[in-house]
């Protein structure tokens, strides 16, 4: 066998990854799935959180609680819990068992599509590894998803338990970005998986090399948007300050930094933390508006320029509904397209990403 010929760096970048086989489009089509079903959770999260739904129900049963009450018993029971914790005391004091049954099928949909969503996972995870059908370099990775997903599901009960609190009405701010940022992550892992099993090739054109820098950091300010955005909703801070683009008047809203030290005013100042939110989208915005511009002046046609359009007109249909949200005071339906949206800019960002890396250069024999 001839040695490998040296690699010349003035020679074009080549992609020796062969096209996906049968087995490696199902795998990618199952984490598809998965990765949408993620999306829907966040979603249903968002208008669980904006109706007051989640500490409708005081058990964490990951089995037991699968099947809805049977009976009127079991209502009682279950009604009997939520009136011994503030959020009843304090928001719905005798709106009766009608009015808790209302917000209970919410919490437990929510929850009973978590449990979906581990059943297809773990599932599809048996079958393909039983099938010897898993991609080589794969397994470990799928294996730390599935322990993500049940870690979920334990940090979504240590969020709702911190509702139960004494003179809570709602759950910490602080788990609630925790939950939030897994699901983000657990959205981000399985759309990258699955992108990579679908488009090995490394092909993004020599004119995509400067923009992967900008591109890399607006990635980053969308997460850190969509993080901030976490700390707005468990603090109910888009209820305040209902005008664009001032704040009562003011570019820096008065009282920013009220708090002391200063960090508590990031996480507990509802000034502060509107703000902030306001601030990283609007950078995030005109970034991705900068990399789409660029993207039409440099990059031919192809996959990568695709990306670059698609996520700013992602971006700013998300800023759109952001500040339609705030003007018209947070409704329940326009939140929860708010956050669901949310998802969809971070999947942007995963595929621009995708389509920008870096061609490893070609090894012939």
């Amino acid at each position: 066998m001839p040695d490998a010929m040296p690699f010349d760096a003035h020679a074009p970048y080549l992609s020796t990854a062969a096209a996906p086989d049968r087995r490696s489009r199902a795998v990618a089509v199952w984490l598809l799935v998965v990765a949408a079903m993620v999306w829907a959770m966040v979603a249903l999260g968002g208008a669980t959180r904006l109706t007051g739904s989640g500490l409708s129900i005081m058990e964490w049963a990951p089995f037991r609680g699968t099947l809805p009450p049977m009976n009127e018993a079991e209502w009682n029971r279950l009604y009997d819990l939520y009136r011994t914790i503030p959020q009843y005391e304090l928001v719905n004091r005798g709106f009766g068992l009608e009015g808790f049954k209302g917000i209970f099928w919410l919490e437990w949909a929510h929850r009973f599509w978590g449990r979906l969503i581990g059943l297809v996972f773990a599932g599809g995870l048996a079958w393909f590894w039983l099938r010897g059908a898993i991609p080589k370099g794969y397994g470990r990775r799928l294996v730390l998803l599935l322990v993500l997903g049940g870690l979920q599901g334990a940090v979504g009960w240590f969020m709702v338990a911190s509702g139960f609190e004494a003179d809570r009405t709602a759950v910490s701010p602080w788990r609630l970005v925790i939950h939030l940022g897994l699901a983000l992550l657990l959205f981000a892992v399985l759309l990258s998986t699955a992108l990579s099993l679908l488009r090995p090739r490394r092909d993004a054109p020599p004119e995509a090399a400067p923009l992967r820098p900008l591109a890399h950091a607006t990635a980053g300010l969308v997460v850190l948007a969509m993080l901030a955005g976490g700390f707005v909703a468990g603090l109910r801070a888009g209820f305040d300050y209902n005008t664009f683009p001032l704040m009562d008047g003011r570019l820096v809203p008065e009282g920013y930094a009220a708090l002391s030290p200063f960090g508590r005013n990031l996480v507990e100042n509802i000034a502060a933390v509107q703000f902030n939110h306001r601030l990283l989208a609007t950078l995030s915005g005109v970034a991705a508006l900068v990399l789409a511009a660029l993207a039409l002046a440099r990059l031919p046609q192809g996959a990568a320029r695709r990306a670059s359009l698609g996520f700013a007109g992602v971006v700013m249909l998300q800023y759109g509904l952001g500040v339609a949200t705030l003007l018209n005071v947070v409704p329940v339906w326009l939140g929860t397209l708010h956050q669901g949206v949310a998802v969809a800019v971070l999947g942007g960002a995963i595929i621009l990403l995708h389509s920008l890396r870096r061609p490893r250069p070609a090894i012939r024999e």
